[in-house]
């Protein structure tokens, strides 16, 4: 479903509409424009071994490969589900330690809570009125969603792609870092980004989706499904803050087959292969590379392996973790130093856009 186009008129509506309109607005010239990257998070917990490999560990990467990059703590797309005060409270700090512990350096980035910047908001419900609503009903994680929650899902979790996009365009971001599950949602801010260039005069970029290198990190305990921080079996999620002996109970227990060989076969032996794509992921080895060393080992064997190297790489990132959660001032200033910097760029954005619009 496209956004709102422009209809066609007969020749005395087009001149009303034409004193109405007013003058075209100027095209923004898109030579020279700054290459920027823009990716978000939820603070709903402690990040899993899935978040870090499939997003955060990218996002460490970009920092040295773009000159401006900003992430956010998307505490608005959070509270589409109900939410305790004094927990959000605490999960936006713990998420902004997380964050630094595993290589977000706001030298190098602006990490920010999204509600600071009130431009996101603004900006939404802007965009928000150029969306049909089949649009938004036609997307799978709408109907995914609705459907777990037997079909009462808020209007929040209906618009909260719009949100996104907002997210997204309030900086006029060129790049963003996302996984699989978040192309459709990559397709309509595209989409909007072109209805309103074509309503209103060029402007913003249309952003480039950057797909992670790691594909999804499966449930240890049901490898047809990805890992998630809200699965009711608490052995299929390894959490960046487990303990060594946590991580081996997990590994464990992960699902396999009867088979005893190490293979990668994602179709055929689907948990076998997720313990060497996290294998391979936790130390930089090729998927080949990691099968041709565990030659000989059985699967029980070879999960304590992956368990081990997954310990290895963690335990830097818990270490320090443990350090920042213990002053909660440097985590805030983090954040409100963020979020000014934040609202220096979007502040103009939302103004611009707002004057296209004939709103100042």
């Amino acid at each position: 479903m496209a956004l709102h186009s422009t209809r066609k008129v007969p020749g005395c509506w087009r001149f009303i509409r034409a004193l109405h309109k007013g003058p075209e607005a100027a095209p923004v010239p898109q030579k020279g424009s700054v290459k920027r990257v823009f990716s978000g998070i939820q603070p709903t917990g402690i990040p899993h071994l899935g978040n870090y490999l499939g997003a955060i560990e990218t996002w460490v990467k970009l920092q040295d490969q773009f000159d401006s990059v900003l992430y956010s703590i998307v505490d608005l797309h959070s509270i589409t589900i109900p939410q305790d005060p004094a927990v959000l409270r605490q999960s936006i700090l713990d998420m902004t330690a997380a964050l630094l512990a595993c290589g977000i350096n706001p030298e190098k980035s602006i990490l920010f809570q999204q509600s600071q910047v009130s431009e996101h908001t603004q900006l939404s419900w802007i965009l928000t009125c150029m969306v049909r609503l089949p649009r938004l009903q036609h997307l799978h994680q709408w109907k995914t969603k609705s459907a777990q929650q037997q079909r009462e899902g808020t209007m929040g979790l209906l618009t909260y792609p719009v949100l996104q996009a907002a997210d997204i365009l309030s900086y006029r971001s060129t790049h963003v870092p996302v996984g699989e599950d978040q192309i459709q949602h990559m397709e309509l801010v595209q989409d909007i980004a072109r209805g309103f260039n074509k309503k209103y005069g060029q402007f913003f970029p249309v952003p480039e989706a950057v797909l992670t290198s790691m594909k999804k990190v499966k449930s240890l305990r049901d490898p047809s499904s990805k890992m998630s921080k809200s699965d009711s079996d608490k052995l299929a999620t390894v959490r960046i803050t487990d303990s060594p002996e946590e991580i081996v109970l997990k590994f464990r227990k992960a699902v396999t087959d009867f088979t005893s060989e190490v293979t990668y076969d994602p179709v055929g032996r689907p948990g076998v292969s997720n313990l060497v794509a996290i294998h391979a992921a936790v130390t930089g080895l090729s998927v080949e590379e990691v099968v041709h060393l565990s030659a000989g080992l059985d699967t029980a064997r070879y999960k304590l392996q992956v368990a081990d190297a997954v310990i290895e790489k963690l335990a830097p990132i818990k270490s320090e973790i443990e350090k920042l959660k213990t002053d909660r001032d440097h985590l805030q200033k983090v954040l409100t130093a963020g979020s000014a910097k934040a609202k220096e760029l979007a502040s103009p954005v939302c103004q611009e856009v707002k004057t296209r619009l004939g709103l100042c």
